[in-house]
């Protein structure tokens, strides 16, 4: 009677937990999209509205951590020396994995054999953001400055958040004791928003069921099934990335790949269902400062790579433009795919980690590729939305990964209570590191 008493009780508890409830979500969406076609594509609006939500308090959330981190700092200095670390960090793997990508795929071929005709392309059907006019590096980076302080934060992009962030909170830095009193209210602000994005989250296994019940609804396993080779060449390539390259950066810095997963299978979970990495962002920061990385290095890292630092999308830029080359039988030179190479580290930055944000930046690339029109796009955007999961899902982890190494290599990572965590462990209380944020005084 005993055991018959706590088998519910054991049940319950396990449902309560998010990633739970998130995985039923998308395995009954999966259903649903693959029974009722009609019925899975008509529940669309229930993965759109959650993202909505969650897009909804981003940026603030992201204004409110970077302009406490900054403004409880001891010096520009200090900021500028994790800018620049993370930057330089998140170029070399972005090389790291573009070049993976155009390895791969010029290993595999997966486009030889379908010998398409350009002229027989069209782009009719393709999203209008990726037939449009796409801007020059000069316009990318002016379009970093928003053109109202308001305006940053309708404007639903990170960047011209954290610009005006970076700004907010050097200008409190230097206004001294008046400025402390400002930041502590930011700081309750920003307690307020997360309360609000733990009410959200509760929607994630909604929103979750709602889009992967539409994907499969709209696509099918037919649609998969045509360019498999595509797909499955990608997600192999990114699993590779992930657990190799990255999972060497951590081991670097004594950390374990798989631990960390597995502390991060809530997150991952609703990046799969939902295709999109931005639910997660405010999610993310808290469980990183939580392994213990200082919160100047999390508020800085996590929202600037979520635009510089997309390892998924870098693979999936030069697997998707070498394999249409491939399927118009058109040859590229070494010096060529170096070329575009070279183009791809510059598309690929500012891609917001929504779905979608990929495709345009293959799009964009292709306008460097000798011989290839943006028709050609055709050939796989039906099967896009298949590897958009896996682009989120390998810029969520090199997000994770980096920030813990430019925590690690800024000295604001207690190891030790990191490897509590990851281990299951209960936390130690969190030990003084090297540059750790200290809470504002009221002598600032």
């Amino acid at each position: 009677m005993t055991n018959g008493a706590q088998t519910p009780s054991r049940v319950r508890r396990v449902l309560s937990h998010l990633y739970v409830q998130v995985l039923i979500g998308v395995l009954l969406g999966a259903v649903v999209g693959l029974c009722w076609p009609d019925v899975g594509t008509a529940l669309g609006p229930l993965g759109d509205g959650f993202v909505k939500l969650i897009k909804m308090v981003v940026g603030p959330i992201i204004f409110c951590t970077v302009v406490v981190g900054i403004a409880s700092t001891d010096s520009a200095r200090s900021v500028g020396r994790i800018g620049l670390k993370a930057l330089v960090y998140f170029e070399v793997l972005t090389t790291v994995a573009l070049a993976l990508g155009l390895v791969v795929v010029n290993l595999v071929r997966p486009g030889d054999g379908i010998h398409a005709d350009p002229a027989t392309l069209s782009e009719n059907g393709l999203p209008a953001s990726a037939t449009a006019q796409h801007d020059g590096f000069a316009d990318f980076l002016l379009h970093i400055i928003p053109n109202t302080v308001v305006g940053a934060f309708t404007e639903g992009e990170i960047l011209p958040v954290l610009f005006v962030a970076i700004v907010f909170g050097f200008a409190l830095q230097a206004a001294g004791e008046a400025g402390a009193s400002i930041v502590r209210g930011v700081e309750s602000i920003s307690k307020v928003l997360f309360t609000v994005i733990r009410w959200v989250m509760r929607a994630a296994p909604v929103g979750a069921f709602g889009a992967i019940a539409a994907t499969t609804g709209k696509y099918g396993v037919r649609t998969l099934q045509q360019l498999a080779a595509l797909v499955g060449t990608f997600w192999l390539t990114s699993l590779l990335f992930v657990v190799v390259v990255l999972g060497l950066v951590l081991r670097l810095h004594g950390l374990g790949l798989f631990k960390l997963l597995r502390y991060l299978r809530e997150e991952l979970l609703i990046v799969l269902g939902t295709s999109s990495t931005e639910p997660v962002l405010p999610r993310m920061m808290t469980k990183l400062e939580d392994l213990g990385a200082a919160k100047k290095v999390v508020g800085l890292t996590i929202p600037s790579g979520y635009s510089f630092n997309l390892d998924g999308t870098a693979i999936y830029l030069t697997m998707g433009a070498v394999f249409l080359t491939q399927a118009l039988d058109v040859d590229l030179s070494l010096w060529d795919q170096l070329g575009m190479l070279a183009i791809m580290l510059l598309t690929s930055k500012g891609a917001a980690g929504v779905t979608g944000s990929g495709f345009v930046a293959l799009a964009a690339t292709l306008s460097a590729v000798p011989h290839v029109p943006v028709a050609a796009l055709a050939l796989i955007v039906g099967v896009d939305r298949f590897m958009s999961e896996a682009r989120a899902l390998t810029s969520l982890v090199g997000n994770a990964v980096a920030t813990l190494a430019i925590a690690r290599w800024e000295g604001a990572l207690d190891r030790d209570r990191a490897r509590a965590v990851l281990d299951g462990r209960t936390p130690p209380a969190p030990a003084p590191v090297r540059d750790r944020v200290e809470e504002p005084t009221a002598a600032g």
